[in-house]
């Protein structure tokens, strides 16, 4: 049996004054695990192991690694985080987003310092959710990088350079096609990247197309990424 989702917020709950307090109402209010279910946690020790102890893997991309598999119970810790106001997930989360990118660059995670550029979040969905969870996902990331030891932070150079269809229902070939060409560079980018090594961050890999583009459009600017990092992937289906 699947696990319980974890409560929806009410419409009340959502933009910058809800999840503000929602997360007042996660502190004063026992919780269940927005994993499994699990009373009286947001995450609980099981579903905090899931999430910390799987070995990152390849994605449908060789130069970018997942911290987990799209499944259950990290499925549903990344919705709760997205699209519920589950802001205290960040922190695992960004954990499990930074064990995948020392994974993506081996010996080279401290060869240099680490810029995080998280994939771009539509305006519009920003202000539906009342949050970036990409941006925060890579802040979080920088942070537990720093804990390592390694000079790490995030920053947000990519931004949409023009609208793109629903990517629900597309094959890998059209959902790349859909994408090419929809991001570019902040103008900025070049002097936030200037010595530190260019890490593309994702909550979620599936073709893998968005970082693909997110790369091409930085390595049209002169600034090609080193890696790829996302905290969980799908099982690839090639097409």
């Amino acid at each position: 049996m699947p696990p319980p989702p974890a409560p929806t917020r009410p419409p009340s709950a959502q933009g910058p004054f809800g999840h503000a307090l929602a997360g007042l109402l996660d502190v004063l209010v026992p919780a269940r695990c927005a994993g499994c279910g699990a009373e009286r946690t947001q995450l609980c020790p099981a579903c905090r192991h899931a999430l910390a102890a799987t070995r990152p893997g390849p994605t449908p991309l060789p130069w970018a690694h997942a911290a987990a598999p799209y499944a259950d119970p990290v499925r549903q810790l990344l919705l709760a985080h997205k699209e519920r106001g589950a802001l205290r997930l960040a922190g695992p989360l960004g954990e499990a987003l930074g064990r995948a990118v020392r994974s993506a660059l081996g010996p080279r995670a401290a060869a240099a310092p680490l810029l995080l550029v998280p994939m771009p979040s539509a305006r519009s969905a920003v202000r539906a959710r009342g949050h970036d969870p990409t941006l925060r996902l890579a802040g979080a990331a920088a942070r537990s990088l720093r804990r390592c030891g390694l000079d790490a932070r995030a920053e947000p150079l990519l931004r949409h350079a023009r609208p793109v269809a629903d990517q629900a229902g597309l094959s890998a070939a059209e959902r790349h096609r859909n994408l090419h060409g929809a991001l570019t560079v902040l103008p900025r980018a070049r002097r936030d990247l200037l010595g530190r090594q260019p890490v593309l961050v994702d909550d979620l890999v599936t073709t893998g197309a968005s970082l693909a583009e997110a790369a091409r459009a930085l390595a049209d600017a002169g600034l090609p990424a080193r890696a790829g990092a996302a905290v969980a992937a799908t099982a690839h289906r090639p097409g």
